[in-house]
């Protein structure tokens, strides 16, 4: 069992900056990519940005240039610096990881956290 724990979320003024952090735990052999998806009321989910276990990481067009993924390996720990944020990037965020437990790999996912921007 892996579990996922985030941290992070609530309100803020459009303009304004969060950090989203999220623990994984449990039985991790090893990690390789983790990352954030998000999803508004009424819209699917949709990637937000992942990063895979060297630090190469990938974003969403809408986010580029404001958000930043880091990691810490020793710690098993996925981050989301969030800044100059807008209306529109008011949804529920969810991370997630790929995780090998020795045996097999999995995609994990977070409970999620809210994240309402107001303008």
């Amino acid at each position: 069992q892996v579990q996922l724990v985030e941290s992070g979320g609530g309100l803020v003024q459009a303009g304004g900056s969060l950090r989203l952090s999220c623990a994984a735990s449990g039985s991790i052999f090893s990690i390789n990519f983790m990352g954030w998806h998000r999803q508004a009321p009424g819209k699917q989910r949709e990637l937000v940005g992942v990063i895979n276990s060297d630090g190469g990481t990938n974003y969403a067009d809408s986010v580029k240039g404001r958000f930043t993924i880091s990691r810490d390996n020793a710690k098993n720990t996925v981050y989301l610096q969030m800044n100059s944020l807008k209306p529109e990037d008011t949804a529920t965020y969810y991370c997630h990881c790929d995780v090998y437990t020795g045996s097999t790999w999995r995609t994990n996912w977070g409970q999620g956290t809210q994240v309402t921007v107001s303008s």
